[in-house]
């Protein structure tokens, strides 16, 4: 996933984010394990661009960090 791709799917992770946050406590355990989903995906893409942007200011390979890595990592 390029950084164009990466950063869409942050802007739509957070959109929803704040949609479900937006109901307060009203929130029921189905909308609570979402909001646990989105902000692991959230974590996820963003340590993906860090990495790339590293990469490439340090001279490595951007494309080298993809998101599979990064979750074989966090499990």
């Amino acid at each position: 996933m390029a950084d164009d791709e990466t950063l869409q799917t942050i802007h739509t992770l957070v959109e929803e984010e704040h949609r479900l946050r937006a109901h307060g406590e009203k929130i029921d355990e189905d909308d609570r394990a979402r909001l646990r989903s989105i902000e692991e995906r959230l974590d996820q893409c963003w340590d993906v661009l860090r990495r790339r942007r590293a990469g490439r200011d340090f001279g490595g390979d951007p494309g080298q960090a993809t998101e599979k890595q990064v979750h074989d990592y966090l499990q």
